[in-house]
Order: C-alpha cells, then sequence, then structure tokens
C-alpha cells in the first residue's frame, strides 16, 4: 500500500474522519503502512488522515519519555477519549504534518482512551506519561485538529512564514 504524508495545508489534515467499520486485512495493511512511515519518518504518533485516508486509525508508540524511542508501535482503531485528568503539564510538541515547526502546548497530564485492536476487541488505556500525551495528539488529528491549534495568536504570528512555506511547497 503506497501512502504519502500530507502536510499543513491540505484539507484532508481539518476533516473530521468517519468511524472504521471493517476489520479486514485491509484495515491491517493501512496500519502497518502507517507504521512504516511513521518509524522511516522517525514519528512517534501517526492518525490516518496525515497520510490521505480518512478513517479514525492511529498508531502510536507505546513511549513512557523520549528515552523510549524504540518502544514497539501499536494501532488503535476508534480511539475515543473517555476521561481526562484536570492537572495540567506543557510540552514542546512537533508534528510530521508539520515539519520543522514545534511549540509548548498544554494538555491534560493524564487519559483514558477506549479503542479497538485490528480485530476490533475493544480495549481501555489510561496514561500520564508521554504516551498519553501522544495519543491526544493523534486523536485531535481524527476530529480535524492540529496541535497549533492550541498556541497563542502570538505564537502563531512567530512561525506563520514556516506555516506559509509548508503551504506553498507541500501542498
Amino acid at each position: 500500500m503506497k501512502l504519502t504524508l500530507r502536510y499543513y495545508g491540505d484539507s484532508v489534515l481539518r476533516e473530521v474522519a468517519s468511524p472504521v467499520e471493517d476489520f479486514d486485512e485491509g484495515l491491517r495493511e493501512l496500519a502497518e503502512a502507517m507504521m512504516e512511515i511513521m518509524v522511516t519518518e522517525n514519528g512517534i504518533g501517526l492518525a490516518a488522515p496525515q497520510v490521505g485516508v480518512g478513517k479514525r486509525l492511529i498508531v502510536a508508540r507505546r513511549m513512557r519519555g523520549l528515552d523510549d524511542f524504540d518502544a514497539p508501535p501499536m494501532a488503535l482503531v476508534n480511539p475515543e477519549i473517555v476521561g481526562v485528568s484536570k492537572e495540567t503539564w506543557t510540552y514542546e510538541e512537533g508534528c510530521l504534518s508539520l515539519p520543522g515547526i514545534s511549540a509548548p502546548i498544554v494538555r491534560p497530564q493524564s487519559v483514558e482512551v477506549r479503542y479497538q485492536d485490528l480485530d476490533g476487541q475493544i480495549h481501555t488505556v489510561s496514561d500520564s506519561s508521554l504516551f498519553g500525551r501522544i495519543l491526544l495528539h493523534e486523536i485531535d488529528h481524527l476530529d480535524g485538529r492540529l496541535c497549533i491549534d492550541y498556541i497563542s495568536s502570538a505564537q502563531k504570528s512567530l512561525i506563520k512564514s514556516q506555516l506559509k512555506n509548508i503551504k506553498q511547497q507541500r501542498t
């Protein structure tokens, strides 16, 4: 399966993804291709819209911290946030769809996510490490949101020219 990364300015990144209904070989192939792209691009997470597929599927490394980069990737189908903590933490986030851009993003300290595996079985995961943040970031993609949507207008003005360059060069 040949997939390519989509970048800031591509309309698919602003669309709400549709639920996955067919748990078949095509879904497995999509998840494997996404994992391959994520690994090749040195990413820690990837959502289907980032490769032009409007389905609710994400792949993510189950990392506790940045020193855990070899953590194996996993696929989460139809993930939904079922709970978040009131406590927050700020962390510098980047995005494969926003090359060269990172910004401090405030997110909940912990998250609980319900998802299906590639066989359609339902699971729940709770996390308060980097993995939880990755899940929040990737689920945002499924809802048409980017991490830069969380930064102030002053911060956005600092990256305005970079965003313009990405839009012109990549779309």
